[in-house]
Parts: structure tokens; sequence; C-alpha cells
């Protein structure tokens, strides 16, 4: 595990590249990353996500600067500059059904070929692929996805654990081979530090009001999360 600034890990991102991005419609996506891939002009790469987001937030912000050349997501009716570029030849869409497409990036992780799964039969998601009969039953077989890059967010980072507190799309994401940036919002050096003291010892701090609901949002308010400058690269 090796810490190191934002702009070199976009650095580390060649032209070309394919990245699995964590979050859902932007939220737990690692914005500063997404923002030093525009900054750095990263072109023509492949994005496994969930979604494109929206018009300038997270991935949205790689689609409206035309840094994509394929999009592997499960939804694309929030973003309709996806759309335009769609239709109009200059981006590549493959939608999955979101938990297929999800368990084709645990089967990458975990160096599995892929997954057999129901969902799609007698649909369009059929066309191209392999059907195959498992005890009188039918099933697509589904391919693994695997990614040069994951770039997910953690909200909390400890350095001699080496663990990251993610979303379970961001987990599913951490958990391909490939090397891996996470940019972490806190950071820690000892397992037993929470929020409360690492907010006490940095006073610059995040308000996440509109990530975080209810309760759960005031008491880290009140904390006084804070922002850390870091990324991590993991082989």
């Amino acid at each position: 595990m090796q810490t190191i600034p934002v702009e070199q890990s976009a650095s580390m991102i060649p032209d070309g590249a394919s990245l699995m991005i964590g979050g859902f419609m932007a939220v737990g996506t690692p914005e500063r990353l997404i923002d030093e891939i525009v900054r750095q002009n990263r072109r023509n790469l492949t994005v496994i996500a969930n979604d494109t987001a929206l018009p300038g937030r997270g991935i949205g912000k790689l689609i409206s600067a035309k840094l994509v050349r394929k999009a592997i997501v499960s939804h694309i009716g929030l973003n309709p500059e996806t759309q335009k570029q769609m239709m109009a030849g200059e981006i590549e869409v493959e939608l999955v059904p979101q938990g297929t497409l999800i368990e084709r990036i645990r089967a990458g992780g975990y160096g599995l070929g892929g997954v057999l799964t129901e969902t799609g039969l007698g649909t369009p998601v059929e066309e191209g692929k392999q059907r195959i009969d498992v005890n009188g039953k039918s099933y697509l077989v589904e391919v693994a996805l695997k990614a040069d890059f994951a770039l997910v967010q953690a909200f909390f980072g400890v350095h001699l654990a080496r663990q990251y507190f993610l979303t379970h799309f961001e987990q599913t994401c951490a958990e391909e081979r490939g090397l891996r940036v996470v940019h972490v919002v806190v950071f820690g050096h000892r397992a037993d530090q929470g929020f409360g003291q690492l907010a006490r010892r940095d006073g610059r701090c995040l308000g996440l009001g509109r990530r975080l609901g209810g309760r759960l949002a005031g008491r880290r308010l009140r904390q006084g999360l804070c922002r850390g400058a870091r990324s991590v690269r993991r082989h």
C-alpha cells in the first residue's frame, strides 16, 4: 500500500485504460479523482460502473468531456449527454441488468470466468450470448468483467489494518484484482480511531448533508467529519 497525491494517482491512468468506478448516481464516487482525470484529459476510456450519473457529477464529468469510449453500466436514464453521444455513435454503451453487472465484476475479482443467470432469457439481453442447460434449467453465460484500475472512495481508512469502509458497489469494485486507487476522506493510523477522534485532529471539515440522510448525517456533521487529501494505491 502506498499513499500518493491525487495528481499522481490520475497520472498512472493512460489513454485507453479501463476503469471500474464506484458509486451510485454519483453518490460515493471519488469526485477528486474524476476531476483530476478530466484535468489531465485521459481519453478513450472504458468505464465499468453502475451508471453514468448526471451531467456535471461523478462519471457524468467524464461523459461531458467526451473522454469515454465505452460504458458498461446498468442505467443511463439520468444523463441525457450519455444518450446523446450514444445515438450519435460517439460512445458505445453496453446496458447490463444491475444484479448481473455486479456479479460479473465480482467474478472478475475472484478470478472466475463468469456467472450463470436466468436474467435476460428471451429478451434482447440474450443476443450474442451463450445459453446452457444445467439440471434441466436454462441459463445465460455472463462473462466476468475486469479492469486496469478500480477507482473507489472510502469515508474512513486505517493505515496499519489496510481497511476501507465502502458502499456495497464500491466494495465489489475494490475486489477487482487490477490496480486499485482509493480516495480516502478520513485517514487514521489505528483501527480504534473513530470519526470523532480524527475530526479533532483536523480542522478542515466536509459537509455530508447531501450524501447522508437523517440522524447519521447530523451526527457526522457535528463531529466535523474532515476531508483528507490522500489517495491510496494498492496492487
